[in-house]
């Protein structure tokens, strides 16, 4: 039975435009990289908590959910970008 991860990004009031411009360039890195094909998609809050940034993820179980992000977060490129992104993350929660 698949699994499915949501990650839940708050971010600092102000700066969504930034950390969604820092997404579309790591997204890129994935899509190069064969990563994208676990992501369902990325959303933004509108209404409820606002200033959050969801991702979900699917993958066939939790040993290939933990290899993805072992093998995403050794890549260059893609670390590149996050040690960008995350001092613009407020917190993050992380649901399976």
């Amino acid at each position: 039975m698949p699994l499915y991860e949501k990650r839940t990004y708050q971010i600092l009031t102000g700066k969504m435009p930034q950390v969604l411009e820092l997404e579309t360039q790591m997204y890129a890195v994935m899509e190069a990289e064969g990563f994208s094909q676990n992501l369902i998609g990325y959303f933004t809050s509108d209404t409820g908590p606002l200033h959050q940034l969801i991702h979900i993820w699917r993958f066939e179980d939790d040993a290939a959910r933990r290899d993805f992000w072992k093998r995403l977060f050794a890549s260059e490129a893609f670390m590149a970008l996050a040690v960008q992104v995350r001092p613009l993350f407020q917190g993050q929660e992380v649901q399976l």
